[in-house]
């Protein structure tokens, strides 16, 4: 009996140890009710927001499911706050740090829930900005959409910082010189956020679009506040800044309607002028009347240059897609017909080569077969 009392005394010695101006026990009871809190805040996910999804199911919009889903963890997480709220109190400290905490994550929650139902209505975002053209909706979209929760995150911000007693305008104005410097160096930010604005309005090149911009080739992911995402054909994601992206020559490859085929075609220098002639008529004949060069525009197969190892023919036309593979198999139809044409007509393709021509072996110089070079190698 005597050592169950001693051992109550040292059990209370060691809960009444006082640690920071708060005795022991204050600690372990708020860290309880804080666990307690937290249970209870699963219990209360399990329990109350099952019941109401139930509810806002029977209801014939879907506004309110879309809010349910945004607003679940938040909710939750002011279980949390009141948890938190009281286990402060229980250890003791003062009640206007308390407060200040209590609205601290209380603000904080109220932007958590205004993020989320921006998230959630990102849809609603993008069909209000097809009313400025189904072309610019994308990227209007996802602009309004990063404006807001940047917006959003702003006033929080500020929110929180009025709180702690913090006055975000005299803050502002005690630090002109590090505004002056932060504006300077914010200068490129603001200029490529302009240039943005430029890229959506005139419009030279649009997400899903392919083409070469500021010598990057690849097709357009994204054009965002600061800058241009392209995934190249390596599939790498570059970024150009959008001041950059209006300062250069964009070749945007997906509005064109044909793509072109310059290229020249080397025959032997055995050719005569009449296969010459007449390979040349045969080309014309079979581009004018293959079903896949286009009609719109003119074509042009010329004799033009004396080259150093061949009769170079220029070939020029234009196939009636812009898709890659199509053009692809266009192209090679053709050349394969090019190359019937140049056999039938028997001639032949020249490849790079040079000729060396001796006059007059010196006399010093004997064939290898001459006896006498025999002799002189056998002595």
């Amino acid at each position: 009996m005597e050592s169950l009392v001693e051992t109550v005394r040292n059990l209370q010695e060691y809960l009444n140890f006082v640690i920071l101006g708060t005795p022991l026990y204050r600690f372990i009871l708020a860290l309880l009710v804080l666990f307690l809190f937290f249970f209870f805040r699963k219990l209360f996910t399990l329990v109350a927001i099952t019941s109401l999804r139930k509810l806002v199911r029977r209801t014939p919009t879907e506004i309110d499911d879309i809010i349910l889903r945004a607003w679940t963890r938040p909710i939750s997480f002011l279980v949390v706050i009141a948890g938190i709220g009281l286990s402060l109190a229980i250890i003791g400290i003062e009640s206007k740090i308390t407060l200040k905490v209590i609205k601290t994550l209380a603000v904080f929650t109220l932007g958590w829930m205004s993020f989320n139902l921006v998230t959630a209505f990102e849809d609603k975002f993008y069909e209000f900005a097809q009313r400025f053209g189904r072309e610019l909706s994308r990227e209007i979209g996802g602009f309004l959409v990063k404006l807001t929760k940047a917006f959003i995150i702003l006033v929080i911000g500020v929110a929180i910082l009025q709180e702690w007693g913090i006055n975000v305008s005299a803050l502002l104005a005690s630090v002109g010189l590090l505004g002056l410097a932060v504006s300077l160096a914010a200068k490129d930010t603001l200029e490529n956020i302009i240039s943005g604005f430029v890229i959506l309005l005139d419009k030279p090149i649009l997400s899903g679009e392919s083409g070469q911009i500021a010598g990057v080739q690849g097709t357009v992911e994204e054009i965002g506040l600061r800058s241009t995402k392209i995934r190249t054909f390596d599939k790498t994601l570059v970024s150009i800044p959008n001041k950059e992206v209006v300062n250069q020559n964009i070749d945007n490859w997906s509005r064109r309607d044909k793509r072109r085929v310059r290229t020249y075609i080397g025959l032997v220098y055995s050719t005569t002028r009449e296969q010459m002639e007449n390979i040349l008529r045969d080309i014309r004949d079979m581009l004018a009347n293959h079903p896949r060069v286009s009609k719109e525009e003119n074509f042009y197969v010329h004799f033009e240059v004396f080259g150093d190892s061949s009769l170079n023919i220029l070939l020029q036309y234009y196939t009636d897609t812009a898709d890659y593979a199509e053009y692809l198999k266009i192209v090679e139809d053709i050349n394969l017909k090019i190359m019937e044409i140049v056999e039938r007509n028997g001639s032949s393709f020249a490849f790079p080569s040079r000729s060396l021509y001796l006059e007059k072996l010196p006399s010093e110089v004997l064939p290898l077969n001459n006896p006498q070079t025999r002799r002189r190698k056998s002595s």
